[in-house]
């Protein structure tokens, strides 16, 4: 059941209102921010809705049978608090969004909260964008559960790995930039392929704090990344390098960790070609 309070109950009931919807999003960086429907800015609990965003929501369902209950926001990119350089860059993924609606003429009626989830896939386009709201029933229907692989399950470098990264890391910083996937920091002189799969965090520049997986490394420090960074790379930008894991149990876990014993897969399990082999002769 929603909460709502008796004065904002009744007016809902009466033939004409003078009701705004409020979007209240909390960015995973830690950036609280508010939209509004209505044509003025609306102070909520000390947070200022601003009246420019121009959302356009779908319809607003929610299910008792647990049926996922997602739905659309449709914007304009008016506000400079939503800009597509955010929007593309992941600024704005897994943001936790409350859609309420509110008597913007006596907001001391409190709100009435329509919607809660998080932002999922987010699409731009000519000055406008689109955006997934995920909803809390969406968290049920995910598969939760491990299955047995061939693979490590493991995150290189958490818990059940065990392997310590903190020594593995290296601050260097660009030296050349051939695209927004390549870069040269001549201070690596690691073999080829050393950081493969590894992960790259910048420190500075427009890129600070986001970080990439490695999809290539090549000697004299040559870094290619699996997919391009949001911001240009810039000569000068620094960084933080750490190699990755193929996640094998011979090659990478034994042979070039020496962490065999915390190998979280099952690389001797016969896998279905076997299976079917034996069935049949």
């Amino acid at each position: 059941m929603k909460a709502i309070s008796p004065a904002l109950d009744a007016h809902l009931a009466q033939p004409q209102t003078s009701l705004a919807t409020c979007w209240r999003a909390d960015l995973t960086d830690g950036s609280i921010l508010g939209f509004t429907s209505h044509d003025r800015d609306i102070v909520l609990d000390g947070l200022t809705y601003e009246a420019s965003a121009g959302f356009s929501p779908t319809a607003i369902a929610s299910n008792a049978d647990l049926a996922a209950d997602n739905l659309e926001l449709d914007g304009v990119l008016a506000s400079p608090s939503i800009t597509e350089t955010d929007l593309q860059s992941g600024r704005w993924d897994f943001a936790r969004i409350t859609i309420q609606i509110v008597n913007w003429a006596d907001l001391s009626q409190g709100a009435l909260v329509q919607q809660v989830g998080t932002v999922g896939e987010v699409r731009v386009q000519r000055g406008q964008f689109t955006a997934e709201l995920r909803g809390l029933a969406q968290q049920v229907q995910q598969q939760v559960g491990q299955i047995y692989s061939a693979t490590c399950r493991a995150k290189f470098g958490d818990t059940r790995c065990g392997v310590a990264l903190g020594p593995l890391t290296v601050s260097a910083t660009v030296t050349s930039v051939q695209s927004d996937r390549q870069f040269t920091a001549t201070a690596l002189t690691q073999a080829a392929n050393y950081f493969r799969l590894g992960l790259v965090t910048f420190t500075s520049g427009d890129n600070i704090g986001r970080a990439f997986e490695v999809s290539a490394f090549a000697s004299g420090g040559v870094v290619s990344l699996e997919l391009p960074t949001p911001f240009v790379i810039q000569v000068g930008n620094t960084f933080n390098i750490s190699p990755g894991c193929g996640k094998r149990f011979v090659e990478d876990c034994v042979g070039r960790w020496t962490n065999g014993i915390n190998f979280r897969g099952e690389p001797y399990v016969p896998g279905l070609d076997e299976m079917v082999q034996a069935g049949g002769s």
